[in-house]
């Protein structure tokens, strides 16, 4: 069954055929997205694809089908593979270097290729008994031999919450420590073991800022593989305007107005935002659009004294 257009089409019910990658290896109009060091080539708006025997040594898996229905291989290959470094090394790109220029299907074809080849990097070894892993599921799982247990792809939960005033006319931005002051964005954290969203919401705002937030409201959630996490954004009211950056994590917290972050989001406000790839920037310009900016006065007409030409 085909995906909708805009989705990638993952093949999932192929992923339980005996010797699948193999078989989809041989086949003459398999095309495949190379993975190195968690970057791949991009050319003309597209992750490019590539055909099998231009790949050399890589781990493989199957990232699903393409538009047309060929099949989609993931090719995770080593540091150094010199059929593939012959490449321009601008071509190669990493997730933040992409930033908007992604359509939304090409987007979720970049992420899968990221996370999955982090995956496949990183899970080689049985967490349990330290034994080594085999590749099963045409690449999506592994199982050890010894204590027969299966392994997946791993996916962390975190939050994103964009703060408004309780009068509903400022946002609250942070400065993380790591960013030295040179951008400001949305507070984010990890779910920890045992909390809801809700409450990882709460806890992050009161512990990074000394906000106390009510109305916590979902509002979407972008893949976002450093190297496997989901971010999950979120709106929510401050119950009051009280700010105490905690010094260590967040080094500046401060109130803005849809006027001085319009200005920011068009590259000339007071402060730093951040890129176009992310949620916390999506979160930042909807509060933005959730009050159209106010239009221009026009000036007064001028008066024509009568007689006048």
């Amino acid at each position: 069954m085909r995906s909708e257009p805009d989705i990638l089409d993952r093949a999932a019910e192929l992923r339980t055929e005996p010797d699948v990658l193999t078989r989809l290896r041989a086949a003459a109009d398999t095309r495949v997205v190379v993975m190195r060091e968690g970057r791949v080539r991009v050319a003309d708006g597209a992750v490019l694809r590539v055909g099998v025997e231009s790949v050399g040594e890589a781990e493989w898996a199957l990232l699903g089908r393409d538009g047309d229905g060929a099949a989609l291989l993931l090719a995770s290959a080593p540091a150094l593979t010199a059929s593939l470094d012959s490449a321009p090394e601008e071509t190669w790109l990493g997730l933040r270097d992409v930033g908007g220029m992604l359509d939304a299907h090409e987007s979720e074809l970049f992420v899968t290729a990221v996370a999955l080849s982090a995956w496949l990097t990183d899970a080689v070894f049985c967490a349990r008994c330290g034994d080594r892993l085999s590749l099963q599921g045409a690449g999506w799982s592994r199982r050890c031999a010894a204590c027969e247990i299966e392994h997946f792809p791993r996916t962390d939960p975190a939050i994103i919450v964009a703060v408004e005033s309780p009068d509903g006319e400022r946002l609250l931005l942070g400065a993380n420590a790591t960013w030295r002051g040179r951008m400001h964005s949305c507070f984010a954290g990890f779910v920890e073991a045992g909390e809801s969203v809700e409450d990882t919401v709460r806890r992050e705002l009161l512990e990074e800022v000394g906000v106390r937030v009510r109305d916590i409201r979902y509002v979407s959630s972008q893949a976002w593989p450093y190297p496997r996490s989901l971010m999950l954004g979120f709106r929510a009211v401050a119950r009051d305007e009280d700010v105490r950056p905690d010094g260590e994590e967040i080094i500046d917290a401060r109130w803005l107005t849809r006027a001085e972050l319009r200005t920011a989001l068009a590259g000339d406000g007071p402060v730093g935002l951040p890129g176009p790839a992310s949620i916390a920037r999506r979160l930042i310009a909807d509060w933005c659009d959730s009050h159209p900016a106010p239009l221009a006065e026009e000036p007064p007409a001028s008066v024509v004294p009568s007689g006048s030409k």
